[in-house]
């Protein structure tokens, strides 16, 4: 069965008449109502081409017509051509461009004064209906307008006014190529989900669509199948490539009780799961739905553009008008001249550029995060990021593993193999976090790790055991102190350097005799160090955040690198912190796991929150970060540079543009040059712009983050 992506329903594929073909893909629909949704943009583009054609091919015929056979022929331009008048032809070339291609031009004008608000096509149509409307009536009532053109150019304007249309409809398909690209990534995403489930049902495994699948419901997932939903695994082990989810390129291993989402590739063994997530709840749903309304949503500087140009579109009418006036009635311009004045402003000063400047590279840049396993909730955010001045990092979770590891064996005694078997043998039954770290160090160390025949622990202080009929101590200086061992100065000189490093140190004693010391600490992650001298160089404040005491804070920092450390802060007082931070004037970045953290990542300018991503619905921040590495929010921050420089890029070549090309069009060159633009000039200008602002904004799309 085939998944219908607009409604998310699934449709059997030989029986649905609603199907689509794009990029040699099949998709199948539902009801014609889906399939019209689906067509509708696709719609709109093959219209916007096929216009762009027509427009182009006519108005370029036209200009022959107009200019070049005449030129070439040596004969008025109102030459005679199969026994019509060459302006009647030419009256034909340009209507149909006119009132097909430009028809969408006019409704938009409707639309605005509906309204009651100018846009961009405002300008477009009465431009261009002036160049038509005057060349109409020169041709049909030649002697109700005088023209006076100079040079013994043509009394008619139909060239200008095909080629306007034909030049602004190839901005737009350009502006509509870069929206394609954007619902394409997203079509990508919808597509990793499998169309079916085998799902073990009275003990039996049952094929069944994905959206039949229930939460508790127990699924198989066999080497080179897709994950169909969100689920913790129940029964097997095996590595699971999440590369399109998370971004991570080596498959991750996947054992009893991990987490695995929807949508990811088994890649060895077998696996039963329990689904804990279905349909719209899935990470994959939330990862669509947070692309699509980052794509969609506003922006500060977009708004602002828009807003720029709701008094632009009049401002440039009195411009062009006035220019009109003045070159007619003060200067004495011949009529035609003056109104070529008043068209090539009105075009010359379309604002098209300026329109999409923002969105286009807002677009790509939020399809572009999604693939990096960076989500966007807004463009907003995505805006905001490259005005960051601080990021604060919590430490659990974000920095280090949060969870204890064994760092170091050091030997007293005895031999340090010994020593480590003998502290997990004693520990093999204590459900201490830190005595599990140690069994499971020397268990991947590949040591015999032996039952103990006495177990006893002792609350705050460690554990007594018995194995192999020796007394074994692991615990504090306390508990040494009080089963009678003795430990020299050189023992304890050990111990000091450890817990000043912001280790915890046990000590081993085995017959009551001291024979090694076991730390263990909250391991610091692999980019975590990289990630923060990056931040660094990126002239960012670094700022570490933990419940930990001072000493032991200080010494991870130490190994970070980082500088300012706020210790010993608990959870409720993360975020009154972050508002300190934010009462001096600083843009704050608050980086944590979206638990805890999620009243710091609220009161944050923008709270990053890091973790496998399978909690998206509960996250707080407005930036998700997919993998549990912290060098994702130096990639979110490089990305939103990227996108913000590019923004600024497209509003530099939008307004200088018009600018520049304004005061040409109005004629500040004329008395000194004696020159005008021609409409047609400052259509190819105008839509010039456009076409660069698209294409600069797709630059975004070969953009790699550089570890």
């Amino acid at each position: 069965m085939a998944k219908d992506i607009i409604c998310g329903m699934y449709v059997d594929e030989g029986k649905t008449p609603f199907k689509a073909s794009r990029h040699g893909v099949e998709y199948y629909f539902c009801s014609e109502t889906c399939l019209q949704q689906f067509l509708a943009p696709e719609r709109e583009f093959r219209t916007l081409k096929i216009l762009t054609v027509f427009s182009l091919s006519l108005g370029g015929v036209t200009a022959i017509f107009e200019y070049l056979v005449p030129a070439f022929l040596g004969v008025a331009h109102n030459f005679t051509w199969m026994g019509l008048p060459n302006y009647l032809w030419l009256f034909f070339f340009a209507t149909p461009v006119q009132f097909i291609a430009g028809w969408r031009f006019y409704r938009g004008t409707w639309d605005a004064v509906r309204a009651r608000q100018a846009n961009m096509d405002s300008l477009i149509a009465i431009g261009t209906t002036a160049a038509w409307l005057y060349s109409t009536l020169n041709t049909f009532f030649p002697t109700l307008l005088i023209s006076s053109a100079t040079g013994g150019g043509p009394s008619v304007y139909f060239t200008e006014s095909g080629l306007i249309i034909g030049f602004i409809m190839l901005g737009r398909a350009m502006e509509h190529l870069v929206k394609g690209r954007a619902s394409d990534a997203i079509r990508k995403l919808m597509d990793l989900q499998p169309r079916l489930a085998r799902v073990l049902r009275d003990g039996r495994e049952v094929e069944i669509p994905v959206e039949e699948v229930a939460v508790d419901d127990v699924f198989i997932v066999r080497p080179g199948e897709k994950v169909p939903v969100d689920g913790v695994v129940v029964e097997g082990f095996s590595t699971v490539d999440q590369s399109m989810i998370t971004g991570e390129s080596i498959p991750v291993e996947k054992n009893v009780g991990d987490e695995v989402i929807g949508g990811t590739v088994n890649k060895s063994g077998v696996l039963k799961v329990r689904a804990t997530r279905v349909g719209a709840d899935t990470t994959l749903s939330k990862i669509v739905d947070m692309v699509q309304e980052a794509i969609v949503s506003q922006t500060p500087v977009q708004r602002l553009a828009d807003l720029i140009s709701s008094y632009f579109v009049p401002a440039v009418v009195v411009v062009a008008v006035a220019a009109f006036l003045f070159w007619n009635y003060v200067w004495g311009l011949p009529f035609s001249l003056s109104l070529i004045i008043l068209i090539s402003v009105l075009i010359i000063a379309c604002p098209c550029a300026l329109g999409i400047a923002t969105p286009a590279a807002i677009m790509i840049g939020a399809s572009k995060a999604a693939q990096q396993g960076v989500l966007i909730k807004s463009g907003e955010f995505l805006e905001k990021a490259h005005k960051l001045t601080t990021i604060v990092l919590d430490k659990t979770g974000t920095l280090t593993r949060g969870e204890p590891s064994v760092t170091d064996v050091v030997a007293v005694s005895a031999v340090g193999d010994e020593v480590l078997a003998l502290a997990a043998s004693a520990e093999y039954g204590s459900e201490h976090p830190l005595g599990q770290a140690i069994v499971k160090h020397a268990l991947s160390r590949g040591l015999e790790v032996k039952p103990a025949a006495y177990f006893e622990a002792v609350p705050g202080h460690g554990v007594k055991a018995v194995v192999e009929g020796k007394t074994v101590l692991v615990g504090s200086r306390r508990l040494m102190r009080d089963n009678g061992v003795p430990v020299d100065q050189t023992v304890e000189n050990v111990v000091e350097k450890l817990e000043d490093e912001g280790k915890t140190a046990m000590l081993v004693a085995v017959d009551g005799r001291v024979t090694g010391v076991v730390a263990v600490a909250d391991t610091l992650k692999e980019n975590a160090v990289e990630a923060v001298s990056r931040l660094k160089s990126m002239g960012l404040e670094v700022v570490m955040l933990t419940g930990d005491n001072r000493r032991t804070a200080r010494a991870i920092a130490g190994r970070l690198g980082i500088e300012k450390v706020l210790a010993e802060v608990l959870p409720a007082d993360k975020a009154r912190v972050v508002a300190e931070l934010k009462r001096e004037g600083k843009v704050v970045g608050m980086v944590g796991d979206g638990v805890n953290d999620a009243p710091a990542l609220a009161a944050a300018d923008i709270g990053f929150a890091i973790g496998s991503g399978t909690d998206i619905a509960k996250e707080t921040g407005g930036i998700i970060l997919m993998r549990d590495d912290v060098m994702d929010v130096v990639k979110a921050i490089v990305l939103s540079r990227k996108v913000i420089r590019k923004i600024k890029e497209n509003l530099f070549w939008a307004f200088a543009y018009n600018v520049v090309l304004i005061p040409v069009a109005a004629g500040v060159l004329y008395p000194s040059l004696g020159l005008l633009l021609n409409p047609v000039l400052a259509a190819v200008a105008m839509a010039a712009s456009s076409i660069t602002v698209t294409l600069n904004s797709m630059t975004l799309g070969r953009w790699g983050f550089r570890p």
